[in-house]
């Protein structure tokens, strides 16, 4: 029988061994990042952009250099995060509600889901399955209402909704139905890092917890960051002498340079959020239990129709996001995992989007659920310092994209890169390791390899029923100029 005096003692017994349990849990803090390309960050060698506080990140964790996304556009991209399933087999291949099929494309692309689907389980179901916190702040662009985060997973929504750029722009008074602004002028990235904060300072502390933060910058419009504007105004009139130099890429036209002001103003508001928030972490002494993720969804806009050309500039990757050229694809790409991964440790072995979500699962000390993530792999061992093995990447956009790309899918396998161009009845051959930038096409003169790849290709896009253009019986060619 217990006496009184003992009872205080247990209790105390009791609570002391939860609160340790819950410091030891492992929590996560996802930086998703819109239109960042892989060259927007100083890690990655830009010289005009400065990110302190990210280049930090990836001077205490492990730095990806090939880290793709799932697709040359967001929504297809954020449902793989969230699922660990390709965009092809959650039917979502396109950005949310995408272009529609007109008279003047050649070809009819196929019609996808506006909704990441009520089936699918994401990160933040399984997570919270297993006690976790789960919220989420930003842009979600996977639907409508009733497919928002609070219908997939996340215990806490703040301006997560159907848009995929901020409705009413970056400052206040905007028109977001997810987040009321609170005062005129207020920064839409500032209050996003706030409401983040606020959730860290609030949580019950005897939980661990997903903090997904997924910015609304450096998607359109260009707005600069008015803390940030007036240094990089200067920093550009005093390194860029004459007109941005551009360069022809199919029917669109790309930016050959960084010397964007407005844009780097903007990345530098994401700068300071990401110092912000690991600030935060190591005042509430969480930095030793919580896994820190950086990424982006697709490449940085460089390349647009006609004589246009985008804010950025990917070099020395080749075109944009929309293409499935390396800037498209290949993103800025850091994890630290404390007690995993060393500080300042490279990665040169490819990884997707998929991987995200069982590489959490192993790290949180979750089984797998290879039936829920069937495309991702866990990057747990890569974390530690494995880089040996290669993978087989597919990607499937068979959309036309206001980039000007038109539809077609590649293959990564290897060092080796196939393109397929469906609207051009073309493709394209490149090595990876000898040539970065995608220069030259080896399809001529490596038919052998070519046909290899076309045909693993499209071994995957029937494996995955992939969802395939068709010609466009209403088609008219655009009559030529005299």
């Amino acid at each position: 029988m217990l006496t009184l005096l003992r009872i205080p003692v247990l209790l105390c017994v009791l609570f002391c061994s939860i609160e340790a349990t819950a410091a030891k849990q492992t929590n996560f803090l996802f930086f998703l990042v819109d239109d960042m390309g892989w060259a927007d960050i100083g890690a990655n060698g830009s010289k005009f952009h400065e990110t302190p506080h990210i280049d930090r990140l990836a001077a205490t964790g492990m730095r990806f250099t090939q880290g793709y996304a799932a697709c040359p556009v967001c929504s297809p991209t954020r449902a793989s995060i969230m699922t660990g399933r390709h965009p092809v087999r959650v039917d979502i291949t396109d950005w949310i509600p995408g272009q529609s099929n007109r008279a003047t494309n050649k070809l009819l692309h196929p019609q996808d889901r506006n909704n990441l689907a009520h089936e699918e389980v994401t990160i933040a179901e399984q997570l919270k399955k297993h006690g976790y916190q789960t919220f989420f702040a930003g842009k979600w662009h996977l639907g409508s209402e009733g497919h928002w985060p609070e219908d997939q997973g996340f215990d806490i929504n703040i301006g997560g909704h159907h848009r995929g750029s901020p409705p009413g722009g970056y400052y206040a008074p905007w028109t977001n139905p997810a987040l009321k602004s609170k005062k005129n002028g207020e920064y839409l990235t500032e209050r996003l890092t706030e409401e983040s904060v606020k959730f860290l300072e609030k949580r019950d502390a005897n939980k661990p917890f997903l903090l997904y933060l997924s910015y609304y910058n450096i998607h359109t419009p260009i707005q600069p960051y008015k803390k940030r504007i007036d240094h990089y105004t200067a920093k550009a009139a005093k390194i860029f002498k004459g007109k941005t130099p551009t360069q022809k890429e199919h029917e669109g036209t790309t930016r050959m340079r960084q010397d964007n002001a407005a844009l780097a103003s903007m990345v530098a508001a994401v700068d300071d959020s990401v110092g912000t928030l690991l600030g935060k972490l190591k005042e509430l002494k969480l930095d030793e239990n919580t896994v820190v993720i950086f990424f982006s969804d697709n490449g940085g806009l460089s390349t647009r129709g006609g004589k246009r050309f985008g804010p950025g500039c990917n070099l020395p990757l080749r075109a944009s996001k929309g293409w499935l050229y390396e800037g498209g694809v290949r993103e800025p790409t850091i994890i630290r995992a404390p007690g995993v991964t060393k500080p300042g440790s490279v990665s040169h072995k490819p990884m997707i989007s998929m991987d995200f979500f069982p590489t959490m699962l192993e790290l949180a000390g979750l089984p797998a659920q290879p039936k829920l993530h069937a495309d991702g792999q866990s990057l747990v061992s890569q974390l530690k310092g494995n880089d040996t093995g290669s993978r087989t990447l597919y990607w499937h956009y068979p959309h036309y994209h206001g980039s000007s790309w038109k539809p077609g899918a590649s293959i990564r396998d290897g060092d080796w890169k196939l393109i397929e161009f469906y609207h051009h009845g073309k493709f394209e051959l490149y090595n990876l390791a000898n040539d970065i930038g995608e220069q030259k096409n080896l399809a001529a003169s490596n038919p052998q390899k070519a046909a290899e790849l076309r045909a693993k290709l499209a071994a995957w896009q029937k494996q995955l029923k992939a969802k395939m253009p068709v010609p466009n019986p209403a088609y008219q060619a655009p009559t030529k100029k005299k």
